[in-house]
């Protein structure tokens, strides 16, 4: 991996409070708010952990290596653990925004290093336009998500076709276009378009509950990872979530290729 490719830097301004905005980064509600769930012990050497799916092979075990509030917080996999770093920093630009700059290194050389690199950098571009919906629109509460994600057969263009085919909804709306989901079988999922990609559609979600949502498609390989990520806000999008996010991980699998035909 070349020396430019080691580290992943990104920024993004963002309204609120540095106190505000810490809150979202440095704790485990604000964190699951917007990426995946988070615990964390708010303290210098205090533990971390990111669950990305239901089994114990999917809870990532970490550790907070630095503790600034509300400036900086940075997570490692613990004392004399090699991997990743992920080193948060804001900084107020006014009484009302601040700049939130990520730098994620530790990434090791080779293919698999490089298209983790490529992954995690398009990864963090959507989860830190999620943080900026997060704090412009429900600051100082805490989501609950459904993550469902599922394999179907590539190539990338026609998954995404076939996705947005099966959900009802156009393949390259226009932000501002307000679009429902009109699959029979599936939740109820209504919503504002506020960000496009190729393959990709983030939402300022109206039903099943306040929150937002992306629909996506990612991946360039025979297979693809399609998910339908949703952060619903309050008692009905904590019901909502719970209710959903197993109905959206079925319609997925059920569109998906047969368990066989995977590598």
């Amino acid at each position: 991996m070349s020396g430019d490719r080691a580290t992943i830097e990104l920024e993004i301004e963002v309204p609120g409070r540095p106190e505000e905005v810490w809150r979202a980064v440095a704790t485990g509600a604000g964190i699951s708010s917007w990426y995946v769930p988070h615990t964390v012990e708010e303290r210098e050497g205090g533990a971390a952990t990111a669950s990305f799916g239901p089994g114990p092979e999917m809870q990532i075990a970490g550790r907070v290596a630095v503790w600034e509030p509300p400036h900086r917080v940075c997570f490692d996999g613990g004392e004399g653990v090699e991997g990743l770093v992920f080193d948060w920093s804001i900084e107020a630009v006014d009484d009302s925004r601040c700049v939130v700059r990520l730098v994620n290194s530790g990434f090791g050389q080779g293919g698999e290093w490089d298209a983790q690199y490529d992954a995690m950098t398009e990864g963090w571009r959507m989860f830190m336009f999620n943080l900026r919906l997060h704090l412009g629109h429900f600051s100082g509460q805490t989501a609950a998500s459904a993550l469902p994600m599922s394999m179907w057969a590539g190539p990338i263009e026609e998954t995404w076709t076939a996705l947005t085919d099966a959900l009802g909804i156009p393949l390259a709306p226009d932000i501002g276009e307000r679009i429902a989901v009109e699959s029979p079988d599936a939740p109820v999922l209504v919503g504002t378009v506020v960000d496009t990609a190729p393959s990709r559609i983030a939402l300022l979600v109206e039903q099943p509950a306040p929150g937002t949502a992306f629909v996506a498609a990612e991946g360039y390989g025979e297979h693809v990872g399609v998910s339908i990520w949703s952060y619903l806000y309050g008692d009905d999008g904590a019901e909502a979530a719970q209710r959903d996010g197993p109905r959206w991980q079925q319609w997925l699998n059920e569109r998906g290729p047969e368990p066989d035909a995977m590598p």
